[in-house]
């Protein structure tokens, strides 16, 4: 298999040692390289856990690992040896990126410090994912998916929509922390270019999702007196529009369908269609203000409309009216989509066992980057290949790769 990227891909050229498991670190490095970085997933003999949760095809290719590793090269390191330090050192020495998701206190035992790999390789873009930032009370402790979405708020904002705390039903801590951390690395490289020196990155998932939130649920508190006390609530959280109960699909006569007027101009000619002066003429809806502000009400007036015609005719009827609107989606659906098989979302590739891989693709389409994608690899399937051009002695060559052959790295 030809892992070898088009020198015309962005990140042509960038090599990235990655330390990471679970979702969060493995998507970071998986969106890296659609971007045409050369990944390097560096694993344990015993490997990724994720290669174990969800069915698989073969033992070690479970999907959920499947879902977040193309486009990488497994490397077999058993860190508790000499040997395995000694050639991540090396590795290390030729990369650009070296990023992990290993608690810190565990991450200095190993000898592998972002003071000891940029001392050895000042260009180096040192980052840590981690759960939380150094410096708070919080610093070191695990941290996973759930607890950042109960911590963050995330729970709290399930609770004001529906009246009991829950989570978003996705891993959306992991994923979001991921994409700040392919923002932040591509910064650095962008700004090592420049200064030719790396630098130590900290992605902390606590402080990640919470801004993220915060963008719009911070709302009333992002207006302060600047002189006199600070009213006693500080102002209301939470942006009514997307914590109401209201807000979701509507039900139709035959099922559900998603319908957002926006504009004045939308409502008006929503209101028209369905022969609804009163709500027309209503103070409370005639402006965004005055919606946001009426929103469980205005919600409401519109579920008890739409149920009244099938889902194709609310569609036809806001499609001539220029309103946004949809037809839910389940996610039995999604491949049958008509854009979604327009565009080619959804692509296939074979294992060599006679079954195939079948993936979404990278979302984003670059005009002049392009990066075939290739299977995720079987756990230590590229540790000789990776290994043999670092001029390791012999010695720790062989005492690495001692240690390599797994049930699953030897099919």
């Amino acid at each position: 298999m030809n892992h070898a990227q088009p020198h015309d891909a962005a990140l042509n050229g960038v090599r990235v040692i990655d330390l990471t498991t679970v979702v969060f670190g493995p998507y970071a490095t998986q969106t890296l390289a659609d971007y045409g970085a050369e990944v390097i997933k560096i694993e344990t003999p015993e490997g990724d856990s994720m290669r174990h949760n969800g069915p698989a095809h073969e033992r070690g290719m479970a999907s959920i690992y499947l879902g977040s590793n193309r486009n990488k090269r497994s490397v077999v390191l058993d860190l508790k040896t000499a040997a395995a330090r000694e050639a991540l050192l090396a590795l290390c020495d030729t990369a650009d990126v070296f990023i992990h998701n290993i608690r810190p206190q565990k991450l200095a035992k190993l000898g592998v410090s972002a003071e000891v790999l940029r001392e050895r390789n000042p260009r180096l873009i040192f980052v840590g994912l981690v759960g939380f930032g150094e410096g708070g009370p919080y610093a070191g402790a695990p941290a996973y998916d759930d607890i950042i979405q109960a911590l963050s708020g995330a729970s709290d904002l399930v609770m004001r929509q529906t009246g009991a705390p829950g989570y978003f039903p996705t891993v959306a801590a992991d994923k979001i922390s991921a994409l700040m951390a392919v923002q932040a690395v591509t910064a650095a490289l962008y700004q090592r270019e420049r200064t030719g020196r790396g630098q130590v990155i900290e992605v902390p998932m606590f402080e990640a999702m919470t801004s993220f939130l915060m963008v719009e649920h911070f709302y009333q508190r992002q207006i302060q007196p600047s002189e006199g006390p600070t009213p006693a609530d500080r102002g209301q959280l939470g942006y009514p529009r997307s914590v109401d109960s209201w807000r979701r699909p509507y039900r139709t006569a035959n099922g559900h369908a998603c319908i957002m007027p926006y504009t004045d101009e939308n409502w008006r000619r929503f209101f028209a269609a369905v022969e609804r002066p009163d709500l027309a003429a209503d103070t409370r809806f005639q402006n965004m203000a005055g919606r946001s502000q009426h929103i469980g009400a205005l919600l409401e007036e519109m579920a008890g409309i739409l149920e009244a015609q099938t889902t194709e005719y609310w569609i036809d009827l806001c499609t001539s009216l220029e309103i946004p609107c949809a037809r839910l989606n389940r996610l039995e659906d999604l491949e049958a989509d008509p854009h979604l098989q327009a565009v080619g979302f959804f692509e296939s590739l074979p294992f060599d066992t006679g079954t195939r891989f079948r993936f979404a693709r990278a979302p984003i389409r670059m005009s002049d980057s392009y990066v075939a994608p290739t299977v995720p690899p079987r756990l230590g399937q590229h540790t000789e290949e990776v290994l043999q051009p670092l001029g390791l002695p012999d010695t720790v060559l062989q005492a690495v790769l001692a240690r390599t052959h797994t049930p699953e790295s030897t099919r």
